[in-house]
C-alpha cells in the first residue's frame, strides 16, 4: 500500500453510529445474497491524514471499521473500486465554504454508488507546539476550506493563512517544522495524533458550520434497505436545444417530485457543455419518480443514477 501513497490508521474514536445506519447494516437477505453493505475488508477510505474531519466522520458512522487514509479523492475511489476497502467517505459541501469542487468532476468516472449521507458539525481548533502562546503565532496552516471557515478569528488575531493539503496534514507540518510562530487549524483529534497544544477552541465563524459527506460502495443498496424517505441522486447533461433545462425540470414539478439539489459544472473545458448533479426526494421504483426521470431523459443526452439512499434526518433540521 505504501507504494501507492496510501497508508492505514486504526480508528481511535468509537462513537455511536447515527440512526440511518440501521437501514444499511444488513449483510445478507433470506436467500443468502449479499447486500451492498456486506463487508469484505472491514475498511473505509477517506482523503486526508489521520485526525482529519473525514477521519472523524468515518469513526462516527462506522466505528468498527478500519479507517484508511488516502492522499487524494481519486485514491479513495480507486481503493474501493479495486476491492481494497469496502466504503468511501467523501465530503461534498459545507454550510460556510460551499461545495467541495473536486468531487463532482470525479463522479461521472467512478463505478461506485452512493449508499448514505452523513452530516457532521465542524469544530476547528488552533493548535501549536507545546508551550507556545497564542500571541506568538504569526501564521496558520490548514486546508483552504478550513481557512475559509475561520476568517474572522485569523483577522482578529493577525494570523496569516497558509494553504495546506488537508487539516490533519497541517498539524503534522507544524509538528515537523518546530516553529513556535507557526500553528495549524484542525480538528481536536489532530492535536492528539501529532502531540500539539490547543491554543483556541471552536474558532469557526458560525455555529451552524456543518459538512455533508456521501458514503459510497461498489454496489447499490437493495430497495428494502433504503426504506421510506429515499433520496435519489443522479448526473445528467441536457440536449443543446432552447429551454432544454427548463423542459427537463418540468417533469419533476408536474409529478410532484421535490428536487432538493441542482448544481451545474462545466465539462471538457467548454463554456457551452454543462453537466448537472441533482438530488430528489423519492425512489426510482415510485411511479411519479419514473415519470419525472423519463421526461428528463427525453431532454438529456446522458443520465446516470449515482445512488439511492436513506435521507439523513439532519437535512431537514433547518427547513
Amino acid at each position: 500500500m505504501a507504494a501507492r501513497g496510501i497508508y492505514c490508521h486504526r480508528a481511535c474514536q468509537m462513537l455511536a453510529p447515527p440512526a440511518w445506519q440501521a437501514a444499511v447494516s444488513a449483510t445478507s437477505d433470506k436467500s443468502g445474497r449479499g447486500h451492498a453493505m456486506e463487508t469484505r475488508t472491514g475498511r473505509i477510505a477517506y482523503q486526508g491524514e489521520p485526525g482529519a474531519n473525514s477521519h472523524i466522520a468515518c469513526n462516527e458512522t462506522f466505528p468498527g471499521m478500519e479507517a484508511v487514509a488516502c492522499k487524494t479523492f481519486e485514491d479513495v475511489l480507486s481503493l474501493v473500486e479495486r476491492g481494497e476497502a469496502d466504503l468511501a467517505m467523501i465530503p461534498v459541501e459545507n454550510t460556510i465554504a460551499g461545495r467541495v469542487g473536486d468531487i463532482h468532476h470525479l463522479l461521472p468516472g467512478t463505478t461506485l454508488h452512493i449508499i448514505a449521507e452523513h452530516f457532521m458539525p465542524i469544530r476547528f481548533q488552533l493548535m501549536a507546539l507545546p508551550g507556545v502562546k497564542l500571541e506568538e503565532v504569526k501564521r496558520a496552516h490548514s486546508h483552504i476550506m478550513a481557512l475559509g471557515q475561520c476568517r474572522a478569528f485569523m483577522r482578529e488575531h493577525g494570523i496569516d493563512p497558509v494553504v495546506a493539503a488537508d487539516t490533519a496534514g497541517a498539524a503534522r507540518i507544524v509538528r515537523d517544522l518546530g516553529d513556535p510562530e507557526t500553528a495549524a487549524i484542525a480538528p481536536e483529534l489532530a492535536a492528539e495524533v501529532y502531540g500539539l497544544d490547543i491554543l483556541a477552541r471552536d474558532i469557526e465563524d458560525a455555529e451552524h458550520n456543518t459538512t455533508r459527506f456521501l458514503i459510497m460502495a461498489p454496489e447499490p443498496l437493495e430497495h428494502e434497505d433504503v426504506g421510506a424517505g429515499a433520496v435519489t441522486s443522479f448526473l445528467f447533461q441536457v440536449r443543446n436545444i432552447p429551454a432544454a433545462l427548463y423542459k427537463a425540470m418540468g417533469g419533476f414539478a408536474t409529478n410532484g417530485v421535490n428536487m432538493t439539489k441542482l448544481e451545474s459544472y462545466q465539462i471538457d473545458g467548454s463554456f457551452t457543455a454543462t453537466q448537472f448533479y441533482a438530488e430528489i426526494e423519492g425512489h426510482p421504483d415510485e411511479r411519479r419518480v419514473q415519470l419525472a426521470l423519463e421526461e428528463l431523459g427525453f431532454f438529456s443526452t446522458s443520465l446516470k443514477i449515482m445512488g439511492v439512499f436513506p435521507a439523513n434526518e439532519a437535512r431537514y433540521r433547518h427547513r
